[in-house]
């Protein structure tokens, strides 16, 4: 368990209310989701507040999330023998999926610390327990260059991050300091509202299947974009 976390919800809480499947993309790895016949999925958001717990975001894989992780699968050499950060990491996906292209290390970050207990999980059932650290802190205000003045992380990753107006703009600059300082940044995006506009390039674009539970479409295009080292506007 996780001080802290609702209700001291444990790993048991997540075998018993997931399953373990293969997101559609990413078959090299098995996480704990919910599916349709879980009891987690058939909870309405009241039950969940009600027992103290907060939108289950961990519990499935998103389009942004699968998109990265299979890029990293299926371009390795971006990830091989470096330090990765995950942030806003959910399942935990993502930066499996760069320890499963052989990773030095890779922190994954997420301030849910039902997160922290699932991803720990996820890379129990993987057995890419090695080189990974979990982090529950919100990392958003942390300095992303090393004494030496090189990158803190030589690759960050994230899917997914552009939901919200607030956050997004918040995640998007701190990114782009990533970039700045020498990192590959690499961003997840099924075309999301707050997605940014300028500062990126073009690596990839997937059909990646999804739920019509958590999307409006069974079939999300979702790209996935390199920030480059230039200023995100409005990002000063």
């Amino acid at each position: 368990m996780i001080p802290g976390s609702p209700k001291l919800i444990s790993a048991d809480f997540i075998r018993r209310n997931t399953e373990i499947i293969s997101p559609p993309l990413v078959p090299e790895l098995s996480l704990h989701l919910a599916t349709e016949a879980t009891p987690l999925w058939q909870a309405t958001e009241t039950e969940l507040e009600q027992n103290g717990l907060p939108p289950p975001y961990w519990a499935f894989a998103w389009a942004g999330g699968q998109a990265v992780a299979r890029y990293v699968i299926d371009n390795a050499p971006l990830v091989a023998g470096k330090r990765v950060l995950d942030v806003g990491a959910g399942s935990g996906m993502v930066g499996l999926a760069a320890l499963w292209a052989s990773a030095a290390t890779v922190i994954s970050n997420d301030t849910d610390p039902v997160a922290a207990i699932a991803i720990a999980l996820n890379a129990q059932t993987n057995g890419l327990e090695a080189g990974l650290t979990v982090s529950g802190r919100d990392m958003l205000d942390e300095p992303t260059m090393a004494e030496d003045g090189g990158p803190l992380y030589d690759t960050v990753l994230a899917g997914d991050i552009c939901y919200e107006r607030a956050m997004s703009d918040r995640m998007q600059k701190w990114l782009q300091r990533h970039a700045d300082a020498g990192a590959l940044v690499l961003l997840g995006d099924p075309g999301r509202t707050y997605r940014p506009t300028g500062g990126i390039a073009f690596c990839a674009r997937y059909d990646v299947p999804v739920s019509l539970e958590i999307e409006d479409s069974e079939l999300r295009q979702t790209t996935v974009w390199r920030l480059t080292g230039t200023a995100i506007p409005g990002s000063a």
